[in-house]
């Protein structure tokens, strides 16, 4: 069963119904938002920035897509297979997409890691959101890698973590609890931000800015299930 699901024809036709599905939802849903203030300003602005949410809400973050209005934004998405139909549906989105991971290796660790961050850091460097869920791909749910940190340093770009909840939503079975929003519901953006990492900063000093954004980032979340209810 799983093998069919990850046939190229099934992944195409499901990538189509994702987009289809997320239009209805960016059309419908209703969304509350906090601490937005400096992230609006940054967007307005001709320089790039790193958006970071857990991967348990793609599927929420790419109805933000209004909120990003016309700043040029991208989309690291891993090379697995279960992958190529969320990078499918992101490009019927008009989201383009970077197909990689940082990882746990950090700049080049991980599959296609090296490749992708370089890229990432010209989506940066152009004026671009560079987005980026910095549990995936495998998790575990809401730990954060070292990764995006890592692009932080490389780029001097502000870093934005973003708390996202839905209601209603379907839960999948999926190793980070991924929430699927209903049509017509309403959702919650949280932001924490800018952050930043110093250029020279070192091993100690990535490791100690990627346990405050986790813990940040987690409690950007909760506020944002909080706001609805969840």
């Amino acid at each position: 069963m799983k093998g069919w699901l990850r046939s190229p024809v099934v992944q195409a036709a499901l990538g189509w119904l994702i987009a289809v599905y997320i239009e209805m939802v960016i059309a419908t849903l209703r969304w509350r938002r906090e601490n937005t203030g400096s992230a609006e300003t940054a967007l307005a602005g001709p320089d790039g920035l790193i958006a970071l949410f857990w991967h348990g809400r793609i599927v929420p973050a790419i109805a933000c897509r209004p909120i990003l209005k016309d700043k040029p934004r991208t989309v690291m998405i891993s090379l697995s297979r279960d992958g190529a139909f969320i990078a499918l549906a992101a490009e019927r989105l008009k989201i383009p997409t970077i197909r990689g991971s940082t990882g746990r290796g950090g700049e080049g660790g991980a599959k296609g890691g090296a490749l992708a961050f370089r890229q990432a850091m010209g989506v940066v460097a152009s004026g671009g959101v560079m987005i980026m869920t910095p549990d995936g791909p495998r998790g575990p749910d809401q730990v954060m890698q070292l990764g995006p940190v890592q692009l932080a340093r490389a780029t001097a770009a502000p870093v934005y973590l973003m708390g996202l909840a839905v209601a209603p939503a379907i839960q999948l079975g999926s190793w980070d609890r991924g929430r699927v929003p209903a049509p017509f519901g309403r959702g919650a953006m949280v932001l924490d931000g800018p952050l930043a990492v110093a250029p020279d900063a070192d091993d100690a000093a990535l490791e100690t800015a990627r346990a405050d954004w986790q813990a940040r980032l987690r409690a950007a979340q909760a506020r944002a299930e909080a706001l609805l209810g969840s």
